[in-house]
């Protein structure tokens, strides 16, 4: 039998192959051990991170060749973006927990801790679907001319231009103008109404200076009766949600309320309680400040939009009281009498403050609320009290018994007790405001004590109006 010589040549031809593939190998490894070793002696690594850089920016532009980027600067003709602002804002929100380079910080007068963006990590946010980066930019300024567009609130002099870049697929243009920017900036302003802290304004000599307004008043804790409370809300939601329709019907988008009652029944309360719901900004206009109706024109007309106008006590103002007949002077009447009668405390007229009412609405101010309180509507001249001015009178009485209830909820923190119902027939028989109530609730941490106490002095007040009925019908 005989046997190919070529038989056994192929195994050892193969297994040279092998061995001649490992060598290679072996050799090749070598050499890039070698060669990295080299470069790392011999080259500085300022200069390999720039050749890696560049490599990495060469491929990167091959596959992004239709990305586009937006270029969103701080400050836009002299003045702050309001897109830059909203993405400050709005970004750190989007952030994930695999983010490794963030800034935080806290400002003295807000209660969380600050989260933002750094300037080395990249931010993805999703969009019906599409991907869009995020990166911040900040640079200082190279020379003179980079100053030009300095921060409205520095010298200028050193300070860091900041900018976002946001980057996308071209295919994606029409849906990120139209559609993206707009949810960036309405989630902004959303945020910024939750975050707000409502300030309260007042005259100062001839401007105003404003504070914070820290009264806790809320709808939960107003002493009103439920139903006419919840008139109230939901009248404020229909204001709120109206924008278009009074666009529509050519009316300004304002809404006037009268609180009108005795002292004590809560008005102020009802205004605290009205501006923590809407998160409007609060303007006390003092009427008695005003000397001309120039300034009370320009003090309107330097309110803000989302705020509410008060004036209180409006019937403590001679000038908007409704109009008696003139009384002729009799010869009786001294000349001090007369001279003192042709003076007048206030320069601003009852047309003056319409005029301004009215005006100030067309003048661009949207989202506004003015009230105005009084102890004697009748005191009042109809022309203020009609609707279009003062679109919804609420008249705050005396305290009766549901009302009664979110005071001793409030006050006490209970619901329920076997008092209550006694109280209820007393508050109604007496005229007794919540200031009055609450004042009673508060001279004891006991429950049992306080109410103890609270029907004592309703008794007490119902023997009172009882002797002054009986001496006023004796009489």
């Amino acid at each position: 039998m005989r046997t190919s010589l070529g038989s056994f040549s192929s195994p050892f031809t193969s297994f040279r192959s092998a061995s001649s593939w490992f060598e290679v190998y072996a050799a090749f490894s070598t050499f890039m051990m070698l060669l990295r070793t080299a470069i790392n002696d011999l080259i500085p690594h300022q200069v390999r991170t720039f050749i890696v850089t560049k490599i990495k920016a060469l491929f990167s532009d091959r596959q992004n060749i239709n990305q586009v980027s937006l270029q969103i600067n701080e400050i836009w003709d002299g003045q702050i973006n309001q897109l830059f602002q909203a993405a400050q804002e709005y970004l750190p929100a989007q952030i994930s927990h695999s983010y490794k380079s963030l800034k935080v910080g806290k400002l003295p007068k807000h209660k969380n801790i600050a989260v933002a963006v750094d300037g080395t990590q990249e931010v993805v946010d999703l969009f019906q679907g599409i991907k869009l980066s995020w990166k911040l930019v900040e640079k200082s300024p190279k020379s003179d001319s980079d100053h030009r567009d300095h921060h409205p609130k520095s010298s200028g002099v050193g300070y860091e231009r900041k900018s976002f870049t946001l980057s996308f697929d071209e295919k994606h243009r029409d849906v990120v103008m139209n559609k993206y920017i707009n949810h960036v900036l309405s989630t902004y302003q959303d945020m910024q109404t939750e975050q707000k802290t409502i300030k309260i304004h007042s005259i100062g000599g001839r401007c105003w200076q404003k504070s914070d307004l820290t009264h806790p008043a809320s709808f939960d804790s107003l002493a009103l009766e439920p139903e006419q409370k919840q008139a109230i809300i939901d009248d404020l939601n229909r204001f709120l949600r109206r924008k278009e329709l009074y666009k529509k019907v050519g009316k300004p988008w304002k809404r006037g309320y009268l609180l009108y009652g005795p002292p004590g029944t809560g008005k102020s309360s009802l205004i605290a309680a009205i501006a923590n719901y809407l998160k409007f900004d609060v303007y006390d206009l003092e009427l008695s400040s005003m000397f001309s109706n120039s300034e009370l024109m320009r003090v309107m007309r330097e309110t803000t939009n989302r705020s509410i106008i008060v004036i209180e006590d409006i019937d403590c103002n001679k000038e908007v009281h409704a109009r008696p007949t003139t009384k002729p002077f009799s010869d009786s009447d001294s000349d001090f009498d007369r001279k003192r009668v042709k003076v007048k405390p206030y320069r601003f007229t009852l047309s003056g403050l319409l005029n301004n009412m009215d005006g100030l609405w067309s003048s661009g101010g949207e989202e506004r609320i003015i009230i105005f309180t009084t102890n004697h509507r009748e005191r009042i001249d109809p022309a203020l009290l009609r609707p279009g001015r003062m679109d919804m009178h609420i008249h705050l009485s005396f305290l009766k018994g549901k009302a009664f209830r979110v005071l001793a909820s409030n006050y006490l923190g209970i619901e329920d007790h076997s008092l209550f119902e006694e109280i209820d027939g007393l508050l109604e028989k007496l005229e007794v405001t919540p200031a009055v109530v609450a004042e009673q609730l508060m001279r004891n941490e006991d429950p049992e004590v306080a109410l103890e106490g609270l029907v004592e002095f309703l008794k007490e007040k119902d023997k009172e109006s009882l002797l002054r009925f009986m001496n006023e019908t004796a009489d």
